[in-house]
């Protein structure tokens, strides 16, 4: 009689714990749940947001390719007239320098020579204000080209500071992961212990 009043002493003993560890297991699968549903709206989060940040390096790449592409073909073709422009002025001041020589033997003889000799200098003068305004223009395509370093410089910054964000995601996502997978097998030690 003493042993069955023990026995059923011990069994009622087992059953509360059996019903607490039953109520543990329900309250980690409610935990898991939870964790599992956050952690699939992170990752929805992230994944849209990478693709989101993607598109925008793809969007920005393509812009900076065609705006140096854009003004490499406009400084290309300015720098091709420049160089036209100072072959021929190199050229015209050669033959107005020649004709400087010869009036200048002649101007003791002339009036006419002196005449041509006055030309000569307007034509000079011409082509020296003409050089001014070709390297103004030389100077203005340097500062485009110095402004356009500038901005690929920021956009190079933007988009590394746009990796860095991704890896801070990334990084939270295998935190959050692993913490999962410890509480998972935290679970499972619990269910793998023997019930007394």
């Amino acid at each position: 009689m003493v042993v069955a009043a023990v026995a059923c002493a011990w069994a009622w003993q087992l059953q509360q714990q059996l019903v607490s560890a039953q109520s543990s297991l329900e309250d980690y699968a409610g935990r898991i749940a939870d964790l599992e549903a956050r952690l699939s709206d992170t990752d929805e989060g992230m994944n849209e947001n990478a693709a989101v940040q993607a598109a925008k390096i793809r969007e920005l790449d393509s812009e900076v390719r065609k705006l140096w592409d854009n003004v490499w073909k406009q400084t290309k073709e300015r720098l091709a007239t420049l160089e036209v422009a100072s072959k021929s002025q190199a050229g015209k001041v050669a033959a107005n320098e020649k004709t400087v020589g010869a009036l200048q033997a002649k101007v003791s003889g002339a009036e006419s020579d002196l005449k041509k000799l006055n030309s000569v200098a307007g034509d000079l003068s011409r082509l020296a204000a003409s050089a001014k305004t070709n390297q103004a223009e030389v100077e203005r395509v340097a500062d485009a080209l110095n402004r356009l370093e500038l901005d690929l410089a920021k956009l190079n910054r933007q988009v590394e500071s746009n990796a860095e964000g991704i890896k801070s995601t990334d990084a939270f996502r295998r935190q959050v992961n692993s913490s999962i997978n410890n509480i998972e097998a935290s679970i499972r030690a619990l269910q793998a212990q023997p019930s007394l």
